[in-house]
């Protein structure tokens, strides 16, 4: 039987967990908050730091409150720690990447823009679906692990969007639906997805599958759209590798639209099953109108948008400048974009699928110059070509959105390289209870 040990919670690594120290070396503890003292348990010890368990709670933190649900801490392991705690570790940890990372301890870091009313906020959520005992259940992973938690609620999800996963979930359940089994190889769902249009109420279920075998039939579908207000899509993608990306590169619809239609800040998108859309439409609008109000646009630039999906940002630029050009590597995402241009009469925005690190050395060939760029890429962050490509076009001012502090970070760094500089960093809240923060800077060029 491993021991009980006893100790200090210092403070939090940037997922969430509290770390103890024993002869300095470190010990991650997940549902450990910093000040605490603590009983916990090592459960696997590597050269650098070790990992364990939480024991006991002996003395807690003022800043602790009730968890909504235990069984959801592996999505957010935060619903532990209050608001003011949640702002300050989020800034903390944006501040922290930038100073040791960046290398930059002059930034002005603004504080977290919050939400009023942090549950319930998701317009989309991915659940793993599994049979346990002969019972369809939806579930999440437990922390780094493939164990299956079944689940009832949610919390993040908006409140319609969690009655219909459920609903969902019974009616599935109804017509003998099987999961996927990766032993017996018995089964085809492996994943359900649902997104909702936070100002619509349009609902799209993708159903994430082994192979292309049709999910179900139109028995099943009449009884979905019957049941979940403003169902508008069922969409099927086969993903057949286990243990992979959720979703595979093939889609077809299996009954409805093509796709949901939404707002944000006034302009209409449609969104495809596989594209990109922000999950939190109300703190999205926050994050975009920061973008807006940084670009400061006049109706004479040429902007550069890389890494756009469905347009949403490029789409409201367009809308303020006199030129913009999009790119993103996902085809559909492009095709969704063009209908977006359509449906938003814009005709400014000129879209292009392929690589940002690839697209961007041929309009740089073709002549093309920016006088602003943006740049919103996925939690790896910029290709170091890419950052080469954009420094010998010399923007006059970048606005990077970012979803990652640590490549937000090390991008920072080297544009800072190039003569840029970061004038200042709004860190935004679009995923309260979990340790996730985007944030927004704005770079401007100095000198060459």
């Amino acid at each position: 039987m491993k021991e009980y040990l006893e100790g200090q919670v210092e403070n939090m690594t940037h997922d969430g967990r509290g770390v103890v120290k024993e002869d300095r070396f470190p010990i991650f503890i997940p549902g450990a908050l910093p000040g605490e003292r603590i009983l916990y348990q090592v459960t696997k010890k590597g050269k650098k730091f070790a990992s364990g368990d939480l024991v006991e709670i002996l003395q807690a933190s003022p800043q602790r409150q009730e968890a909504k649900d235990p069984t959801l801490m592996p999505i957010m392991p935060l619903q532990i720690l209050n608001a003011q705690g949640q702002k300050a570790f989020k800034e903390n940890v944006v501040k922290q990447a930038l100073e040791r990372i960046a290398g930059q301890r002059n930034i002005k870091i603004k504080p977290l823009k919050t939400m009023d009313h942090p549950w319930f906020y998701r317009n989309k959520m991915t659940l793993a679906v599994k049979d346990i005992q002969g019972r369809l259940e939806f579930g999440i992973f437990g922390r780094k692990s493939h164990d299956f938690i079944p689940v009832d609620q949610t919390y993040l999800a908006e409140k319609p969007l969690e009655e219909s996963i459920f609903k969902a979930r019974d009616i599935l359940r109804k017509h003998k639906i099987q999961a996927y089994d990766p032993l017996s190889k018995q089964g085809n769902l492996h994943h359900i997805i649902l997104k909702r249009g936070h100002y619509s109420g349009e609902t799209m279920i993708l159903f994430v599958c082994k192979n292309e075998t049709p999910l179900g039939d139109q028995a099943l579908y009449q009884d979905l759209k019957a049941q979940i207000p403003q169902l508008v899509s069922i969409a099927q993608n086969k993903q057949e590798k286990d243990h992979q990306e959720i979703l595979g590169r093939k889609t077809k619809i299996l009954w409805g639209d093509k796709y949901l239609k939404d707002q944000l800040l006034g302009l209409s998108f449609y969104q495809s099953p596989q594209a990109f859309y922000q999950v939190n439409t109300p703190q999205t609008e926050v994050l975009y109108q920061l973008a807006l109000d940084y670009a400061q646009l006049q109706g004479t630039e040429r902007v550069l948008d890389a890494y756009c999906g469905l347009g949403t940002i490029s789409l409201h630029l367009a809308k303020k400048a006199r030129q913009v050009h999009a790119m993103e590597i996902l085809e559909e995402a492009i095709q969704t974009a063009e209908e977006n241009k359509k449906i938003n009469q814009i005709t400014n925005a000129h879209f292009q699928a392929g690589k940002a690190e690839k697209i961007l050395p041929q309009w740089q060939k073709q002549g093309l110059e920016f006088d602003l760029a943006l740049v919103d890429p996925p939690r790896k962050g910029l290709d170091p070509s890419f950052i080469q490509s954009l420094g010998q076009l010399a923007p006059g001012k970048i606005i990077y959105i970012s979803c990652n502090p640590a490549t937000l970070a090390r991008d920072c760094k080297e544009f800072v390289d190039l003569g840029y500089q970061i004038q200042e960093v709004q860190p935004v809240d679009l995923f309260p209870q979990t340790p996730h923060v985007e944030c927004i800077a704005l770079i401007q060029r100095v000198k060459g």
